[in-house]
Order: structure tokens, then C-alpha cells, then sequence
């Protein structure tokens, strides 16, 4: 969700959802409408077949299609090993094409520039396409019909019905679904709890419980908390603003992606970079603004870092190097005030990981079937199996113990309960706006930069977005 999965990628991004890092400059909007297939002229034949109970789409059963995978945190065994051997059980005379790459942009921007786009996109990565871009070019199919079609094994089900809330909406843009969000991440400080058991420390719930907790973690000669600046800063930016969003809900989040004059400069976002940017005045590692994320997670694998702000991915993309002495477990992110207006409990937790079908690919009803299949409640559950990652298909884990991490991230959305927000959509939406976030977040942690500034910074960043014409904009409610 994720965005910064390799070390060899610039970020993760899982973010977006995930969120990710330094995103690469994508090509404007006008290019892509006029690069790609300028008219009916141009347009490619596709395939199509007849709808029916069993083919809801209407695909041709005999037709390939092409997939390009993200190869990041979460892998891509799940598409070798589950999803494709599903849609080849059903329909056992389309062949899928695979593919996968660390670096999405750079071989499908061209590709859909020149009008022959993979069937089915997942875009993801430090070098992941602008989507809103790609929404407006019209390169996006409309998902709809996909969402509206049976479950592949849920029966009396559609798609739409067998998913978590929110789950549509997320990858809807005016009202219209164009991504599916696959990897559903629960967001937090991540720890080693053999570490804090053994230390006798407790998970803070307060904000000076948080900041006595550091000065005793710095008193041990453990880094109290850490993320990594050359790649990963939208990680701070997730945990900033999940903190404005206990403060003042999340509508304090709503009007920032709306670009609303004066969300950047309001009190929850103001009280919350004051607290983050204390932190990075007195418990943060300096040298952690030139690495990159996968060394700032070893250092916590070897516990030389306590807290790491990040989504439930980590588990599995540290995988190999987890010693036997380190068992992942995610915290809530502390009340900064006592007038908080969500509890201590609450938590950003969201779909991330885009999966598209191009609207001018050469088979899109097969690209949008395939994700169909991924939909499924045995894809789903096979995909957690291997990524350690929860889904958007509800229940689809239910009663399974995979690993400490995602047990922990479980736990977490239990006590969250209803107190569970999607947090902020304005880094899809506006890379502008997201890449000064992330340079923003970077001075505030590493350079001693105050909250004042911070959030004039960003609301000025936020203004010249709205007053930009060439911009798409989209609003949420």
C-alpha cells in the first residue's frame, strides 16, 4: 500500500496508500490525451464476448490477458501462485501474460502513450503513475460493472457487497470507480514487543506518557523514533496527520483534500506538527534524513530503534531479515491532547495498493475479470497467507493466525472499533502537494524546522494547487 517496498526502488508508496518516496515527475495530463490513440481512428480493436450468468462481463473466454505486477514489500508470488492459477481455472483457454517491475511508470507510461497499455495495471512503487492523471486521460476503465458483478465464491453476492466499507469509495474519483485497492493497511508505530517486554515498557496512550517512554528508551541508547528521509518521509506525514485527525476527526483531513483555505494552518494540524516536530527535536537520529527505508528497518531489527511509523506491509518486507529475538507488534498513535475528539484507540486504517484495468488496453473486461477473481475469498486469503496483509475482501482472514505482526494489526482494529478512518486522499490526488509534504515533514523531524512553519508552508503549497487550472481537482465529503 505501500510504496516503498525494495531497497533498489526510490519508495514504496503504499501508500501511496501506500503509501511512498519521492515520487518520479510523471508526464502532464495533456500528454498523456494526446499520446494515447488520438481518436477512433487510432483505436484498437478489443475483445469482447457475450454476458451471461457465468461470464458477467462479458469477456472472451479465448482472449489473453496481460498483467503488469508492482514488484515491491508485498511480492508477486501472490499473482503467480494464486491469482493466476484461479483465473486459469476458470478460464482455461485465456492466457495470462505476466510481468512484473520495480518501476511501474517507466515501462507502462510509455506503453500507454503509445496506445497499447497491459490489460491489467498495478500501480504501485516509488515510480508509480499519476493516477488522477490517468483518470482524466480517460486510460482508466470504469469499474463499475465489475463491482456490480456476482462474487466469484460468495454466493447471493456482488463484488461490491462482499468488501470492507469504504472500500469502492476509496478508488472512486467523482463519483466513479476506476482503481481497485487491494491490500487493506492498518497504520501505527510499529515495535519489537520480545524489546519492550523484556524492558518492562509500556505502550504509551498519552503524549507524555509517549515522551517519558522516549527519554527512557534514549536512556537505554536505543534511537526512541525513527523513519527514513532520502525515501520514506510521507511515512511522517501519515503519522502527523493521523495525530491532526484524533485531535479534530477526520474532517480536519477532509479539508485538506478539498483544499480548503486555512486546513493546513487549523488548530489539529498546528497542535499536531508542534508535537511530531518536539520528537524530531529530541528523539530522533539526524543521520536517518539520508537513508533510505529498508535501512532504517534493519536498524529496528536490530534493536537499535524502537518506534517506526508504518503500515501492516512491514512485517513481510523485513522478513529476511527479522531475527528470532524481534516480534513486530503495532501501536496506536498516542492522544497528543486531553481534549482529543477521537480516543486514544482510534487509528488510520485504508486500502491501498492501486489495481486497474486500462480503458484502452486490448482486453479491459478481462483485465477487470482477473480482478474479479483477486476479489475472491480464496484469492484474498491467499494473498494474506503470503504478504502477511489483510485485504479489502471482508472476513476473507477470519480465523487465521499468520504471524505476529498481522495478529497485532488485528488486535488494533478491534480496540479501534468504529474509531477506524480512512485518513487522507490529497497524495493521489495532488502530486504537487504531495511531494512538498514530504519535503515539509523532512525540515520539521530532521532540521529543526517549527509547526508555524510547517503549516504555512503546506497551506501555501495547498492554495497554489487550487488556483492551478491545469489541475484536475477532486473533493471528498
Amino acid at each position: 500500500m505501500s510504496e516503498i517496498f525494495k531497497a533498489e526502488v526510490d519508495r514504496r508508496t503504499l501508500l501511496r496508500r501506500a503509501a511512498a518516496v519521492g515520487l518520479m515527475a510523471t508526464p502532464a495530463v495533456g500528454m498523456l490525451s494526446a499520446c494515447v490513440g488520438g481518436g477512433d481512428d487510432n483505436k484498437q480493436t478489443q475483445s469482447t464476448g457475450t454476458k451471461s450468468a457465468e461470464n458477467p462481463l462479458g469477456i472472451d473466454p479465448k482472449a489473453g490477458v496481460e498483467i503488469i505486477i508492482f514488484n515491491g514489500g508485498l511480492g508477486t508470488a501472490y499473482a503467480t501462485d494464486v491469482d493466476t492459477p484461479l483465473f486459469n481455472k476458470k478460464w482455461p483457454d485465456a492466457k495470462v501474460t505476466y510481468s512484473a517491475t520495480e518501476e511501474i511508470s517507466t515501462v507502462v507510461q510509455p506503453r500507454i502513450n503509445a496506445g497499447n497499455p497491459p490489460d491489467m495495471i498495478n500501480n504501485s512503487g516509488s515510480k508509480l503513475m499519476d493516477f488522477g492523471a490517468i483518470v482524466k486521460a480517460g486510460q482508466a476503465a470504469d469499474l463499475t460493472d465489475l463491482f456490480a458483478a456476482p462474487s466469484w465464491d460468495v454466493a447471493g453476492k456482488t463484488v461490491a457487497e462482499t468488501l470492507v466499507p469504504g472500500a469502492v469509495e476509496q478508488g472512486s474519483y467523482d463519483g466513479k470507480p476506476y482503481a481497485m485497492n487491494y491490500s487493506f493497511t492498518v497504520f501505527g508505530l510499529w515495535y519489537n514487543k520480545k524489546l519492550f517486554d523484556s524492558k518492562g515498557w509500556t505502550i504509551p496512550t498519552t503524549w507524555a506518557d509517549f515522551t517519558a517512554l522516549c527519554d527512557k528508551i534514549k536512556a537505554a541508547g536505543i534511537t526512541p523514533f525513527g523513519f527514513a528521509g532520502a525515501n520514506a518521509s510521507y511515512y511522517m506525514v501519515r503519522a502527523l496527520l493521523t495525530s491532526a485527525a484524533k485531535i479534530g476527526t477526520e474532517q480536519a483531513l477532509k479539508d485538506i483534500d478539498n483544499l480548503k483555505p486555512g486546513a493546513w494552518t487549523a488548530d489539529p494540524i498546528m497542535k499536531a506538527a508542534q508535537a511530531w516536530g518536539e520528537i524530531g527535536n529530541k528523539y530522533i537520529n539526524k543521520t536517518y534524513l539520508g537513508l533510505r527505508h529498508t535501512e532504517v528497518q534493519l536498524q529496528q531489527d536490530q534493536d537499535k530503534l524502537a518506534f517506526y511509523p508504518c503500515g501492516s506491509w512491514l512485517e513481510n518486507e523485513q522478513a529476511k531479515d527479522t531475527p528470532p529475538t524481534f516480534e513486530y507488534a503495532v501501536a496506536a498513535y498516542p492522544s497528543v491532547t486531553t481534549s482529543d475528539q477521537l480516543p486514544a484507540t482510534a487509528i488510520n486504517a485504508a486500502a491501498g495498493e492501486i489495481y486497474f484495468a486500462a480503458a484502452k488496453g486490448k482486453n479491459p473486461q478481462g483485465g477487470k475479470e482477473y480482478i474479479r477473481g483477486m476479489l475472491s475469498k480464496e484469492a484474498a486469503l491467499g494473498f494474506t497467507k503470503l504478504t502477511k496483509s489483510l485485504t479489502v475482501v471482508a472476513g476473507a482472514a477470519d480465523g487465521q493466525t499468520i504471524s505476529p505482526g498481522l495478529t497485532s494489526a488485528n488486535d488494533l482494529l478491534g480496540k479501534a472499533g468504529k474509531d477506524v478512518f480512512m485518513g487522507y486522499l490529497f497524495d493521489t490526488w495532488y502530486k504537487k502537494l504531495d511531494d512538498e509534504s514530504r519535503a515539509a515533514a523532512n525540515d520539521l523531524m530532521f532540521k529543526g524546522g517549527d509547526a508555524k512553519k510547517f503549516c504555512e508552508r503546506m497551506e501555501a503549497a495547498s492554495q497554489a494547487v487550487a488556483k492551478d487550472s491545469s489541475i484536475t481537482k477532486f473533493t471528498r465529503s
